[in-house]
């Protein structure tokens, strides 16, 4: 992997090109407002009159446009100039991973950041992103931005916030003067989309996976033509996108996790820091981030049931959710840590939702599961991605939480000779990080000039 040193100072939002920039970005807007263009239709029929036969027809048109627009129909009308700044472009590279319902995109771009630095210590990583997680960015020793979701304020009009989206990246890319931008999210902002649709000097990537509902929202159909490549992680499912509807290059790889191997840790050791007898049997429960739905009284069920069965119960607790009451039942103990998969030897199998990062790190470190897809999602489709997973013998999946379902379960699972043969099946799912994979990739086309 090509390597490069810093030696570029920093830019400045003083500096000709960022105050160039500004005022570009500000005369393609209103060049692309449906003001301009309806006032642009009135002067050219004032200087040729007889095109005020057709302006009845035109502003028309006009307005079926404006809207097809908005509602993403059709790409949007930009009278933008290209980006002509001349400042050298320094060893850097800018992620922004969403905030969704978990930690599914930011974990994702960390994954890719953390293989890229160490093959390129060099090379600074920037995060921009609107997750509140940001002391994990500071222990990887990470620089980092943070703006708040929308929905974190109160009653901020979309138009409001994109703004502020728009004005702080573009500041960002300003001063560190990055080769690459990647994105990971479902939705690209507004916002975002306008700081680098002129950015034809960066590479921009879209990290984006297939596995979504199909009653999911649509994205705007210009947003793929802005990022010069997407990315698509492996999943269980093949990815439901259209590619034919973008011209972007894809690049697809395989499922992306965290962690390796080498930095799963003993099993004694949580074992030893939660107080939990060697010799049990010990489950790891992790039934989502905790702020789409209640799934307290799935937990209950749960949780009797484990006890029942002489079960000891770890519940992971996600760092976006509330803090999860601790259960007066004498065998829970509660886990508030990152990436709680680095404790997956110390558990024998696993009760866990669907989701793309518990899944795959199931996989991934070979902890047999019972899965309980989350159907509340906006975008991810958990049963498809689960229901392979069970086909090949490795999790039991159920969408309905019972007492007597969950202890059919349970008895099947805590059976040594059934957890084997689990595992054993998995072995056929178990793929590369593919997060090594894109970080080799991403490399060659920075340096490939």
């Amino acid at each position: 992997m090509g390597s490069e040193r810093n030696e570029h100072p920093y830019g400045s939002l003083k500096d000709g090109d960022k105050i160039s920039d500004k005022h570009k970005r500000e005369l393609g807007r209103v060049r692309s407002s449906p003001t301009f263009r309806l006032g642009t239709l009135f002067t050219k029929s004032v200087e040729k009159p007889w095109r005020l036969l057709w302006l009845p027809f035109s502003i028309l048109l006009l307005l079926v446009q404006v809207v097809k627009e908005r509602v993403g129909a059709t790409p949007r009308y930009s009278n933008s100039e290209p980006f002509t700044g001349e400042s050298e472009q320094r060893n850097c590279v800018v992620f922004f991973p969403t905030n969704g319902v978990g930690l599914g995109h930011f974990t994702r771009l960390l994954s890719i950041a953390r293989r890229m630095n160490k093959a390129d210590p060099d090379m600074e990583v920037v995060f921009f992103t609107t997750s509140p997680t940001l002391h994990l960015l500071r222990e990887e020793g990470f620089a980092a931005y943070h703006l708040p979701g929308r929905k974190e304020f109160s009653n901020m009009e979309a138009s409001t916030w994109n703004s502020i989206t728009e004005e702080m990246l573009s500041n960002v890319f300003a001063i560190h003067r990055p080769k690459a931008f990647l994105f990971d999210g479902s939705y690209p902002y507004r916002g975002m989309l306008n700081a680098i649709v002129r950015r034809d000097d960066i590479l921009r990537i879209w990290v984006r996976r297939g596995t979504f509902k199909k009653n999911a929202p649509n994205v705007p159909i210009d947003s793929f033509d802005i990022f010069d490549y997407l990315i698509h992680p492996g999943d269980s499912v093949e990815p439901n996108i259209d590619e034919d509807e973008t011209n972007n290059s894809i690049i697809h790889c395989d499922p992306v996790v965290l962690l390796d191997d080498e930095d799963i840790v003993a099993s004694d050791v949580l074992k030893s820091r939660l107080g939990i007898p060697e010799d049990e049997i010990v489950a790891y429960i992790q039934l989502g981030a905790g702020n789409i739905n209640d799934i307290s009284s799935d937990i209950s069920i749960i949780l009797g049931v484990l006890h029942d069965a002489g079960v000891w119960a770890v519940m992971g607790e996600s760092l976006l959710g509330s803090r999860i009451e601790i259960s007066e039942l004498p065998n829970v103990r509660i886990l508030r840590d990152y990436p709680n998969s680095r404790y997956f030897s110390s558990f024998d199998f696993g009760v866990i939702s669907g989701g793309y990062n518990s899944f795959h790190e199931a996989i991934m470190f070979s902890l047999p599961c019972i899965c309980i897809p989350n159907s509340k999602t906006g975008m991810d489709d958990q049963f498809a991605r689960a229901k392979v997973a069970e086909d090949a013998g490795f999790m039991l999946v159920e969408e309905n939480v019972t007492r007597p379902r969950m202890k059919n379960l349970v008895s099947k699972i805590i059976d040594p000779e059934n957890r084997q043969s689990m595992v054993e099946s998995g072995n056929s799912l178990r793929k590369p990080n593919g997060a090594s994979q894109i970080a080799d990739h991403i490399a060659r086309l920075i340096f490939r000039d």
